[in-house]
């Protein structure tokens, strides 16, 4: 009985161990941005099946997209989730909550722009886009997506233009200066009783 009992408490406590697993795997975000039912013409008629789109997170600065195929919904989801953690990029975000510059992007017919904002500014962007910053965790920035509204070609399109960012000290390596050369320093003026702040971004 005593070996029976240990036993017993093997799997347990193994069993113990996966819900700290899974809650550390549940700290990214996971947006289904589409799913498209597809068919295969075969011999016998037609094959169904569904087709993916997600985008994975983890709202500081990382963030990846992946698509999926399978018979079944769930089965889809899985395989571009796990597609999506695979293919994770790092940006570097302002004050962790907007870009550092303006940038444009491009992919086949798929055109964005990514404006940074001022703080209260909030998520401006359309369905796909809005995903991508939701779980890259963006809370200012101003996008605007011009050409095709094909879900696909706006994702890859706005990767394109997240992968070209680079923040202040990226720069500053490249330049062979300092942060404080590159970033400038902030000055006060008044204007008409207005205080302006004006500040170069790198």
């Amino acid at each position: 009985m005593a070996r029976e009992s240990r036993d017993s408490r093997g799997p347990r406590d193994r069993g113990d161990k996966r819900p700290s697993d899974r809650e550390a795997g549940d700290e990214l975000i996971e947006k289904l941005v589409s799913i498209n039912r597809v068919a295969k013409v075969v011999k016998g008629g037609r094959r169904f099946g569904f087709a993916a789109l997600v985008v994975t997170g983890d709202g500081r600065g990382r963030v990846g997209y992946g698509s999926g195929k399978a018979r079944e919904v769930p089965e889809a989801i899985r395989k571009a989730t796990e597609q999506a953690k695979r293919s994770m990029i790092r940006v570097p975000l302002r004050e962790g909550r907007t870009l550092h510059h303006d940038i444009m992007g491009h992919f086949g017919a798929g055109k964005v722009q990514l404006r940074s904002a001022a703080q209260g500014t909030g998520i401006i962007a359309g369905g796909p886009m809005r995903a991508i910053f939701e779980a890259l965790g963006v809370q200012d920035v101003v996008a605007k997506s011009i050409g095709t509204s094909n879900p696909h070609n706006m994702i890859k399109a706005t990767f394109e233009a997240l992968r070209i960012i680079e923040g202040p000290r990226a720069v500053a390596a490249r330049r062979g200066k300092r942060v404080a050369d590159i970033i400038g320093a902030t000055t006060n003026k008044r204007d008409g009783g207005v205080e302006v702040v004006e500040a170069a971004n790198g």
